[in-house]
């Protein structure tokens, strides 16, 4: 060896016995540690779902809005098709199903789907063959945020193959 290099001494390490009141420590600031975890995810669940509701029942207040338009656009005289108030109005009920579409809200599908009690309300029955309920005409709108079923559609249904 050199003598810039000296060869360095390794000192023996002691055993050392742990304390007890460490072991301890540690492990309180374990479980303090994981109910803090426990509690922040406690916090975003309770936040998801109080923006959901929230949500909800704004998008409940505009459904007559939109249901309104819709009306109105289906009485519209042939004669009034092409007036440039009527392309107003229509844009402002693809504006409207853009909003709801942004914010999770989907209308339910109805003609042809089957019968569903969970997404359709069925106000009248129509005679038909098979086992089958169909739905044959949507007589309102039914919209889903997520899973929450907001209004159900108000459907006539019939029985088919």
């Amino acid at each position: 060896m050199s003598k810039n290099n000296p060869t360095p001494k390794v000192k023996k390490v002691q055993e050392v016995t742990p304390d007890p009141r460490i072991e301890e420590l540690t492990l309180a600031l374990q479980r303090e540690r994981a109910d803090t975890i426990n509690i922040r995810r406690q916090q975003e669940e309770q936040m998801k779902n109080f923006r959901a509701v929230v949500s909800g029942s704004i998008v409940q207040q505009f459904l007559p809005v939109t249901d309104n338009f819709e009306r109105s656009l289906k009485h519209v005289p042939a004669d009034l098709k092409d007036n440039d108030y009527i392309k107003g109005i229509e844009g402002i009920v693809k504006q409207f199903e853009k909003v709801l579409k942004d914010v999770g809200c989907e209308r339910i599908k109805t003609v042809g789907e089957i019968f569903d009690p969970k997404y359709h309300e069925a106000v009248s029955m129509e005679e038909g063959e098979g086992k089958r309920e169909v739905i044959s005409e949507e007589l309102q709108a039914g919209y889903a945020l997520g899973d929450q079923v907001l209004r159900h559609a108000m459907v006539k249904v019939r029985m088919e193959k």
